[in-house]
């Protein structure tokens, strides 16, 4: 399935649009991770493990999304639009949103 920021695909004209996707996926990240990003945040450089949780969910939220298109009967994604968002300081939790427009192209 194509998948695009954009809202339309190059030499494929879109001949029925199906509606609005969407896929989310919320992922708590663990003590573990929390301990080493803090550390890592004190010495610098990259925190691997929230980098990963982000890459899962976001991952995740994108195959939710292709399902939803898939069930309409899409062949593309068009104006894809990807939100992060940390719900609650203290529970760690991470949300990625994804949402689209469910295309049929030629």
């Amino acid at each position: 399935m194509i998948v695009t920021s954009t809202d339309s695909v190059e030499g494929r004209p879109v001949v029925q649009y199906l509606g609005i996707v969407a896929g989310e996926a919320i992922m708590g990240v663990n003590v573990f991770r929390d301990l080493f990003s803090s550390v890592r945040d004190i010495v610098g450089g990259r925190a691997g493990g929230y980098q990963a949780a982000l890459r899962e969910a976001r991952e995740a939220a994108f195959a939710d999304m292709q399902d939803a298109a898939r069930s309409l009967g899409a062949d593309a994604i068009v104006g894809v639009d990807v939100d992060y968002e940390v719900l609650g300081k203290e529970n760690g939790m991470l949300m990625v949103s994804v949402n689209g427009t469910a295309v049929r192209l030629r």
